[in-house]
């Protein structure tokens, strides 16, 4: 267990080290190569899943093809929690944008240990707290901040959890994230993302390539997002 390397504020930081013993002792480590599906929207699995390692899009594909992506989640994060607390079929699909390892637990005994170990059961429920707010102060800010600094918070978040510094205090971020993908995460449309995108590459605020992007400019992009860039992570409890 001392491998790990929990994210701030995820589910695996919250517990205490019985806690985390108990799980690990009654679960299993898989591992998935990236460009995987851990799960799929609409299937039947009887699992919950707490990622040891990796970066893990949430998405959800409606009726008429299209693609909403509701998070971003990494080491120490809960997945898959809803369907395999009630039963129900997946709501979102869990893709492996890189390499995974994550801790697979049965439901039932998932189940049973927030029933018996108050830490597991009160980490659940600061996780799902944690996310209906996040999930509320982004359809805030969808209302009430600029796009620009929607998407300059995305970008130097991901960058802190993901980038690796390249010269001049740039910030490379190797994840296969489409504009669609960033569109979904700040909720706003494609084409908005790709003029922004192309403004901020005139300016020599970013460099994009293909399935990475660097900040060249992470301050510039601070002033940018403002109060944005002090705000959790973007987050959605459907999962």
């Amino acid at each position: 267990m001392d491998d790990w390397n929990p994210a701030a504020h995820s589910f695996w930081s919250l517990l205490d080290e019985p806690s985390r013993a108990a799980l690990m002792a009654v679960g299993h480590v898989s591992s998935f190569p990236a460009r995987t599906h851990l799960v799929r929207q609409h299937e039947s699995s009887g699992h919950v899943i707490v990622l040891r390692d990796g970066c893990v899009k949430v998405y959800t594909d409606s009726e008429t093809g299209y693609q909403a992506v509701l998070a971003i989640r990494s080491a120490g994060d809960l997945l898959g929690e809803q369907a395999g607390l009630d039963g129900r079929p997946r709501s979102a699909s869990l893709y492996a944008l890189t390499d995974v390892e994550a801790l697979i637990i049965s439901s039932a005994r998932f189940s049973a240990l927030t029933s018996s170990l108050p830490a597991v059961a009160n980490a659940v429920r600061l996780v799902l707290s944690n996310r209906l707010r996040d999930a509320d102060r982004l359809r805030t800010a969808a209302g009430a901040e600029r796009v620009e600094a929607r998407l300059a918070a995305l970008l130097l978040e991901l960058g802190e959890l993901y980038g690796c510094p390249v010269d001049g205090g740039s910030v490379r971020i190797d994840l296969p994230l489409t504009q669609d993908d960033m569109a979904g995460l700040v909720l706003t449309s494609r084409r908005t993302v790709s003029r922004i995108l192309e403004e901020w590459r005139s300016q020599g605020l970013v460099a994009t390539g293909r399935q990475a992007i660097v900040v060249i400019a992470p301050v510039e992009l601070g002033r940018c997002a403002g109060a944005m860039a002090k705000r959790p992570g973007h987050s959605s409890s459907q999962e």
